[in-house]
């Protein structure tokens, strides 16, 4: 098969492309009830307490299970004790197999697991008289899953904490919500395992699955919590002490299918080959389906895709995560998984889930841009002078960025580091990397000359501010640039560096090998090695 370039597979071979809202994880707890104040003020004002202790929920705890049980016993359900390391998700698709109606409830899951609960300690005042005081603490305690199938968003579960403050955990889909949407409205489609593979209606399909909102969520939450056993009684909520939802990890996707299986391994290896030999994003791994570790035997090469060695591209920043992987041999699977809000300087309550949709499936399309950019970084000879000449910008006068100088491919290395950076970069971090490169610690690269550097770089229109920060981003140009000079230091003048003196016969061939590969070069919409 003749090699294609990135860019040219996503836009001549994707046969249909689908972004959505996949996987998400959703806490609910009672936000006044946080706290040791607001645990104390609930038993004296809603259980009659005098004396504030964690034995006067204890009743409270044991009706909850009653009722549960009760509940398992009325529909005939069945109660799965989980083991130590057993898959839930294998269990409940057994469930879900023989499950022929419409809505119901699968069966109900029990697990001991680790939950943040309130104890009482004892303390002594200054005259040694002890009191009762009210802490956090953690207890490996009983919780209960309630997987089941909902009209409008399938399979999903809700996992209960049986003890004070009774935390509850909501995981949905939102391609399987998705599936029912299409439906109900009868709208045809070919399912993908997690997705839709085709349509016919594929304008209509995007716009069903952007109407996933924090709304239909919530009222999904809603309608479970009132036919499920429920700690809190009715007096309880209408005291306020109710329910809010927050958002744990959230996952959007971008599915794109490929027009056969054989364009997903092109792609692959086009994007593991560009991005094992250049700068590539802090923490970005290619991960393959089985551990490699040093006592694993024989060698591995990662542009050879066997058989059952599915690669994976990960890029991390904090704890947030985009993976991008072949799905089925048929699609192209970008996804993003936020699991700190706070990553992005956005709260967790489930109102910011469209700032989150905006930050998620941006972040899908930057990964492919830059994937894309790197494959075929060419700018054409007026560039390349541009960047390499002095420039005045508005009486501002800086020194060109010349091909070869050491400082500057130290720069552009750097700035491929920053490329999928969701929030940019500051003088720091970038000042940190170039010093690396340079084989020098931060004192032989000092502040001044990195600001000296970033102003050259944001007068060639590389890099630019963002408003009212002390940050940076790199540009559509500057990741272009900062690409082909990482890339032709890669190819070309590291190897020449490495050449035997060409007085010798090893160093003639070497040169010859030399001058065929950067005439491909020259050829080549992309550079060849």
């Amino acid at each position: 098969m003749v090699s294609k370039s990135v860019a040219e597979i996503l836009e001549n071979h994707v046969t249909f492309e689908l972004e959505a809202i996949d996987r998400m994880y959703l806490n609910a707890d009672v936000p006044s009830l946080q706290t040791g104040a607001g645990f104390v003020y609930f038993v004296k004002a809603q259980l009659g307490a005098r004396v504030p202790s964690t034995m006067v929920v204890a009743p409270m705890s044991a009706q909850f299970v009653e009722a549960l049980e009760r509940f398992v016993e009325a529909e005939g359900l069945d109660v799965v004790t989980f083991k130590k390391g057993q898959r839930k998700d294998d269990i409940a698709h057994e469930y879900l197999a023989r499950f022929t109606g419409d809505e119901g409830v699968l069966f109900v899951g029990k697990a001991q697991e680790k939950a943040s609960v309130f104890r009482t300690e004892k303390r002594r005042d200054a005259h040694g008289k002890t009191y009762p005081w009210i802490i956090r603490s953690t207890a490996m305690v009983n919780h209960y899953y309630v997987y089941l199938v909902d009209r409008d968003f399938g399979p999903l579960f809700i996992k209960f904490c049986s003890y004070f403050p009774y935390p509850v955990k909501l995981c949905l889909n939102g391609h399987e919500w998705l599936k029912r949407q299409l439906t109900q409205r009868g709208i045809p489609f070919e399912p993908l395992d997690n997705g839709i593979r085709s349509t016919d209606a594929a304008g209509r399909v995007q716009r069903i699955a952007d109407t996933l909102d924090a709304a239909k969520i919530d009222a999904l939450f809603r309608k479970w919590l009132r036919r499920l056993p429920h700690p809190f009684t009715a007096a309880h909520r209408q005291a306020g002490y109710r329910y809010h939802l927050s958002i744990l990890q959230s996952e959007f996707a971008l599915t794109q299918v490929l027009d056969r299986p054989v364009t997903g391994r092109c792609f692959f290896e086009e994007v593991i080959r560009e991005n094992l030999d250049l700068g590539r994003p802090d923490q970005m791994q290619l991960i393959f389906t089985r551990p490699i570790t040093r006592r694993t035997p024989g060698s591995f090469r990662t542009r050879v895709l066997t058989e059952g060695v599915v690669p994976s591209l990960h890029v991390q920043y904090k704890k947030s995560r985009v993976k991008q992987y072949h799905k089925e041999g048929q699609a192209l699977r970008t996804e993003t998984t936020i699991n700190d809000t706070y990553d992005f300087k956005i709260g967790r309550a489930l109102h910011n889930l469209p700032a989150l949709r905006e930050i998620g499936f941006a972040a899908n399309r930057r990964l492919l841009d830059v994937e894309s950019l790197s494959h075929d970084c060419l700018i054409g000879d007026d560039r390349l002078h541009a960047v390499a000449a002095p420039v005045l910008v508005d009486d501002q006068r800086a020194a060109g960025l010349r091909l070869g100088d050491r400082r500057v491919h130290a720069l552009m290395h750097a700035l491929c580091l920053f490329a999928l950076a969701p929030t940019g970069f500051r003088h720091g971090a970038l000042r940190q990397h170039v010093a690396q490169l340079q084989g020098r610690d931060r004192t032989g690269y000092s502040a001044g000359s990195m600001t000296y550097d970033l102003r050259r770089l944001r007068l060639h229109g590389l890099i630019e501010r963002i408003p009212h920060t002390h940050r940076y981003r790199i540009t559509a140009l500057g990741a272009q640039v900062a690409m082909l000079y990482a890339r032709l230091y890669t190819r070309a003048l590291r190897p020449v560096a490495s050449l035997q003196p060409v007085g010798t016969a090893r160093g003639q061939r070497a040169f010859g090998r030399l001058d065929t590969a950067l005439a491909a070069f020259l050829e080549e919409v992309h550079l060849a090695a």
